[in-house]
């Protein structure tokens, strides 16, 4: 196996840096990321993800609060094309948000996927705005079934990799109070 050189690492690293500063320029170019402070973090909103199979893929999130605080509920379905799917609903539990960006977990209450009740899950949502498609992610993203996750720790889940098709999800910009100086 090659090793790579060290001049290869270090275009790499810069690669890396651009990309970040760009992106640091874009989300302060954005509006969401100049509108005034929320008193809480809070994601709200529905929609339907795109899917080039065809499958019909919905979620749905009403949450407000603060970390361990936070209080709500979500809602998710994944019908398949040819037929079968599953649907499940539940309480937030956890609930953080900076910028566009929110992550949530919360413990399933009801579905028709065996195994899934009593599990907990987590959401990220990338709030792009209004007119641009939002991104969702969610913590079975790396396995594709939330029933053989293991323990999922509260305000947990995967990069919001996820395009909407229709639909919006709106994330309140909340920073937590500064840290006393000590």
């Amino acid at each position: 196996m090659n090793r790579p050189s060290r001049t290869r690492l270090a275009a790499v690293a810069g690669a890396l840096l651009l990309s970040a500063t760009a992106v640091g320029s874009a989300i302060a170019a954005d509006s969401s990321a100049n509108a005034p402070l929320a008193k809480e973090p809070a994601l709200t909103g529905s929609a339907k993800m795109y899917r080039h199979s065809g499958d019909t893929v919905h979620f749905a999130f009403d949450a407000h609060g603060a970390g361990e605080k936070a209080q709500g509920t979500f809602r998710f379905s994944h019908r398949f094309v040819q037929g079968g799917g599953a649907s499940a609903e539940g309480r937030i539990d956890c609930l953080l948000s900076g910028g566009k960006v929110a992550v949530a977990t919360g413990i399933v209450t009801k579905t028709d996927k065996p195994g899934l009740k009593g599990k907990r899950v987590g959401f990220t949502v990338s709030d792009e705005g209004k007119g641009r498609r939002d991104r969702l992610g969610y913590s079975w993203a790396a396995t594709n079934d939330p029933v053989g996750m293991k323990e999922v720790p509260k305000c947990l889940s995967s990069a919001p990799y996820e395009i909407v098709e229709t639909g919006d999800f709106q994330v309140a910009r909340w920073e937590p109070q500064p840290l006393p100086r000590g």
